[in-house]
Order: C-alpha cells, then sequence, then structure tokens
C-alpha cells in the first residue's frame, strides 16, 4: 500500500510536472491569460510575464499555448534550457516551429524566409504567436537586438509576429540591455503569489482532480502550508506531495499542522 491508496487517490495530486488537467484557473493567472490574449488579439507585438522560481509561469505558458484554436494562431513554445543559445539557433528554431520547411543557414536568408511565412500566415487568416519560457537566460544585446527587428515586421492591422517572454525578475535586465526592445513592450504582467485563500483553493483543487471525496488537510495544515511556501505553487505541491507521504507513514487519517511542520522542518522552510 502506498499513500495513493491509504488516502483513496487515484493518482498524484502534487506532482510538480506540468500537466493541464491539474491546472488552477485562480484570479491571477485568468487575468494574465485575458491580458494575454487581449496583447495576441490585437497585435500588440510584445507582452512579458515576469514571476518568481514556481510562480507558475510555465503552467501558464503551456495553458495559453493550449487555448490558442489552431484554426485562428499559429503558435509555437520554446523552452531555453541553457544560456549558450546563440542567435541563429533561436531564430532557425523558431523559424521551423512556425513552419518555415528547410531553413537556410544564412541569417539575412532566414530572416527573409521566416518573414515569407509570417506573409503565409496573414493569408491564411491567422496570428502568429511565439511564447518563450526562461528568456532571462537570453543574457544578449545581440539576440535583444534580433528580436526588435522582427518586431519592426509590421502589416496595416499590427505586428506580423506576437512575442510572449516568459521570465524570472532578471528577465527585466535582459530587456534593458536593448531600450528599444523595451520600449516596445505592449502587456507586462507580474506573476504574484497566491493568497491564503488561493492556497486553500488550489490544495483543494487538485485534490479533486486526483478524485479524492474527502477532506486529507485541516485548515490549520493549510493555513501552515500558506506560511512555508509563502503562496508559491511549487512549494505548495512539494510539502503537501511529502505531507501526504508523512500521514501515509505514520497511519494519520489527516493531515494537520504538526505533519506540515515537520514536513517543513525536513525541507528546510521552517527558517
Amino acid at each position: 500500500m502506498d499513500y495513493l491508496e491509504y488516502y483513496k487517490l487515484k493518482e498524484h495530486p502534487f506532482s510538480n510536472v506540468v500537466d493541464s488537467r491539474f491546472y488552477f484557473n485562480s484570479s491571477q493567472q485568468a487575468e494574465a491569460a485575458a491580458k494575454l490574449k487581449y496583447a495576441v488579439d490585437t497585435r500588440k507585438g510584445l507582452a512579458v510575464v515576469i514571476g518568481n522560481i514556481g510562480a507558475g509561469k510555465t503552467t501558464l505558458a503551456r495553458k495559453i499555448l493550449e487555448d490558442l484554436d489552431e484554426d485562428h494562431y499559429e503558435a509555437a513554445l520554446l523552452v531555453i534550457i541553457h544560456s549558450t543559445v546563440s542567435s541563429d539557433w533561436l531564430f532557425k528554431k523558431f523559424a521551423i516551429q512556425l513552419g518555415v520547411k528547410n531553413p537556410p543557414d544564412h541569417k539575412v536568408e532566414l530572416l527573409s524566409a521566416i518573414f515569407k511565412r509570417l506573409n503565409e500566415i496573414h493569408d491564411e487568416g491567422k496570428k502568429a504567436v511565439v511564447l518563450i519560457d526562461e528568456v532571462q537566460m537570453l543574457n544578449s544585446r545581440e539576440i535583444m537586438e534580433e528580436f526588435r527587428g522582427l518586431l519592426n515586421m509590421e502589416m496595416e492591422e499590427g505586428k506580423m509576429v506576437n512575442f510572449i517572454f516568459f521570465g524570472l525578475p532578471e528577465l527585466e535586465h535582459v530587456l534593458s540591455l536593448d531600450e528599444p526592445l523595451k520600449q516596445r513592450v505592449a502587456v507586462r504582467i507580474k506573476l504574484p503569489s497566491f493568497t491564503e485563500v488561493d492556497t486553500k483553493d488550489y490544495i483543494n483543487h487538485r485534490l479533486k482532480i486526483a478524485r479524492s471525496s474527502d477532506e486529507i488537510f485541516t485548515d490549520e495544515a493549510i493555513s501552515l502550508v500558506y506560511k512555508f511556501s509563502r503562496g508559491t505553487p511549487r512549494l505548495i505541491n512539494t510539502i503537501c506531495d511529502n505531507a501526504l507521504l508523512e500521514g501515509f507513514l505514520f497511519k494519520k487519517a489527516l493531515i494537520d499542522g504538526s505533519i506540515i511542520e515537520t514536513v517543513a522542518v525536513d525541507l528546510g522552510l521552517d527558517t
């Protein structure tokens, strides 16, 4: 027996793997999504989402991508996984994601192919959208200048391509590497942490998706989860997952405050 069977759960409710089924549409996330949709639909060109580690940026990016109907949008999500990305690699990847076949290696020819593809997307009655996660890793003035060049591609209705940048607070510095690009930011969103009420709703939402019909966390436990996580979704998941394991090991019917305090100490969050 494991904690799933013990607490009558069908799956792990607090995994940190991004899964759209567990998406929690908090007021903050809903407002951010509405603003980003507005930026895309009005072809503003550049929107920026900034949040601390574990605030839910990647989850929001995946949700936005999922909600962009492929009949009306040509959308792609790029995730930057290291800081040594070159502008050549990045824009070749960008071209492939937008449907450029056999993108050329030469920069001028590549940009020409991207421009041609953006025109095709427009002629198909679609909007081109590129979401880029972990943009703070692109700490390069050259790359920021290249983005500005792409945003200079316009038509009567607005920009030919819409970028949505997701990143840590350091993204502000990266944008400042090219002041004209920074001035082109049409929508800027800062993802706040959850409130205590949000935290309770978030925990109950994920338990419901995992098919829990019982109350598992006491109100005291949830208050302490909020205290130790400071409302950060990733930490909420980590604390709750460990708490369920701890509760199972000690055969606790309910997760109470003492279990959360034990977990917080084990995870080094009690300070």
